[in-house]
């Protein structure tokens, strides 16, 4: 046991010892020397097995927050260790000699591939719209829609952010239509700023209405206020080019007019998590030097990783390159030929046409169609529980009684990993 370490092994053979008298029924018997070093072991391994370990993703939704959201793509893993293992000129002018700011590495590409003025990276969204709003309205009022003040994942709400922000919340319209004019009073009232956020995974649908943006922008403008637009997902490909809904898009809410605009590194833009904060100058000049903003930064991986992601936006083979776009855009036939191929490899199952959809908070109601395995099993939930529990996980789902395993969400390299699982933990057992 010198691989573990003497102080490790002490106290893991003191916690043994101790279990032991304490439930004697433990062991049965005398222990040999061989039983205490096989328990001790056996003690270590559990102590020292990392929590997070990979999974693969065999549920069909492609951004599914519980397992981590957007996958990354093979250039930002590579950026990932070649910025780790040394050192960088994360905050280095290389030209100048001295000191440098790291806000630069990824605010020029996004600054690109957007038209916005200027940009900041911090650790997520949430902290992001935080941020932006201790920046520029604490102990003051922002204008928010009624309909827009959503809980997402995680009891993250809206309204709770504003107030840690130290901003007053001020709701307007009804809880299906908001007009301008409402936004208009509450800012001859005194706003301070106006603010649009996304609904994430809520939807609201029949008699409803909400100014456009751009709406929105020359309102605010008229009144000399910034409008922050939290877009959530943060998409910069058309959605409904893959026949979803359209999904807002950065570049539209700058072009519109918004003066800062927040949207997460790891959902449909398919990078690190992140929280990106583009806009107008003479608004990220201010919110750069809050002093929130330094604790909120987004460090070196994350930086690098985000830049790698950006760089195929501009070389423009996303669908090839980010594992996000290419689930997304891959076609239903190939999906049923993969999921056929699996059904062979394994003698069991029945392909069947099925819907996947995006998750992560976007597109809420969307699905796209897809063609999965479906194993019928005896008890379906507990199959499933099985191959959560195997050396590398397969998150598959439960459906009318069957188990089913969806091709989208699967990456071809873990193809084969996936169907010796399936054989060794449920497809002996079924036959």
């Amino acid at each position: 046991m010198d691989q573990y370490g003497r102080e490790l092994v002490v106290a893991t053979l003191q916690k043994t010892i101790g279990d032991v008298r304490e439930n004697p029924g433990l062991v049965k018997g005398n222990l040999s020397d061989t039983d205490w070093i096989a328990r001790v072991q056996g003690e270590l391994s559990t102590r020292l097995k990392p929590s997070l370990v990979r999974v693969i993703n065999a549920s069909g939704v492609v951004l599914h927050t519980n397992l981590g959201r957007a996958p990354l793509c093979t250039d930002a893993l590579k950026a990932i260790e070649e910025t780790a293992l040394g050192y960088s000129n994360l905050e280095f002018d290389l030209n100048a000699g001295k000191r440098g700011s790291r806000e630069t590495h990824a605010r020029d590409l996004l600054c690109q591939l957007t038209g916005a003025e200027d940009g900041l990276v911090v650790n997520n969204n949430a902290a992001a719209v935080l941020l932006c709003l201790s920046a520029l309205a604490r102990r003051q009022a922002v204008v928010i829609s009624r309909s827009q003040l959503v809980e997402i994942g995680g009891g993250f709400r809206i309204p709770d952010v504003m107030t840690q922000s130290g901003a007053r919340l001020i709701e307007v319209g009804t809880t299906n239509r908001t007009r301008l004019e409402d936004y208009e009073n509450a800012l001859k009232d005194g706003a301070a700023m106006v603010m649009r956020a996304h609904s994430s995974n809520f939807k609201l649908i029949g008699f409803t209405s909400q100014p456009a943006i751009a709406e929105m922008a020359t309102l605010a403008h008229q009144y000399d206020v910034p409008l922050l637009d939290d877009l959530g997902s943060g998409a910069l490909l058309p959605t409904d080019r893959y026949g979803l809904a359209h999904e807002p898009m950065v570049q539209e809410s700058i072009q519109a007019g918004a003066d800062l605009v927040c949207f997460s590194g790891d959902k449909l833009l398919g990078g690190p998590q992140a929280g990106i904060i583009l806009g107008k100058s003479k608004w990220i000049t201010r919110i750069k030097h809050h002093p929130l903003a330094r604790a909120i930064r987004a460090d070196k991986l994350c930086l690098a990783a985000l830049s790698a992601t950006l760089r195929h936006y501009l070389i423009g083979d996303v669908e090839q390159s980010i594992p996000v776009w290419r689930m997304i855009s891959t076609t239903p036939a190939s999906l049923k030929q993969r999921a056929e191929n699996w059904q062979q490899e394994l003698n069991f199952g029945q392909v069947i046409p099925s819907q996947s959809t995006v998750g992560g908070g976007s597109l809420p109601e969307e699905t796209l169609p897809t063609f999965v395995l479906a194993l019928d099993l005896p008890h379906a939930d507990s199959s499933a529980r099985k191959l959560r529990q195997a050396e590398v996980p397969v998150i598959g789902r439960v459906q009318d009684g069957r188990l089913l395993l969806d091709p989208r969400t699967v990456a071809p390299d873990e193809e084969d990993l996936m169907l010796h699982t399936l054989k060794t933990t449920l497809i002996g057992e079924s036959k």
